[in-house]
């Protein structure tokens, strides 16, 4: 680490004084600043900065328009979670016509898909978060703006 020679043109203690605190204003900025970039950089690497980074709708956009995963993932599990539900106690024909049914349409689901009406899901549960502003309204006192009080 390359180390700073500062030279001031001090006179008298008065002015001595003003630039020990204005160097220990300085030190703590630059302590905090740092500080704050610190907590920055290793919020990247916690496991929620992960998840944001990884596990986000676009990221797993790119990553399933080369590999097509999730269309193959639905294809196994829907059949499955549609036969151990909703029809549970059905015979063996229902159980493979609906194997068959769902596994084409889970073929057919793709991320954007998924993400679309995981969203909506939860959007049910959750509820709107947005506040709409109000935008300060003009209040007008009756004073021409050519008037000389105003």
């Amino acid at each position: 680490m390359k180390k700073m020679n500062r030279r001031y043109n001090i006179n008298n203690l008065e002015e001595l004084h003003a630039m020990v605190a204005s160097l220990k204003a300085e030190h703590k900025q630059k302590g905090e600043l740092l500080l704050k970039d610190t907590r920055v950089y290793f919020h990247q690497f916690t496991l929620g900065g992960l998840i944001k980074k990884y596990a986000s709708s676009s990221a797993l956009l790119k990553i399933d328009d080369k590999l097509n995963i999730s269309s193959s993932l639905m294809s196994m599990v829907l059949p499955f979670i549609m036969n151990t539900t909703l029809f549970k106690g059905s015979g063996f024909l229902t159980k493979t016509l609906v194997g068959l049914a769902s596994n084409k349409v889970g073929k057919s689901l793709d991320a954007e898909h998924i993400s679309a009406i995981f969203n909506s899901v939860k959007s049910w549960f959750t509820g709107s978060k947005k506040k709409k502003e109000k935008e300060p309204q003009y209040v007008d006192y009756g004073i021409p703006p050519d008037s000389e009080t105003y």
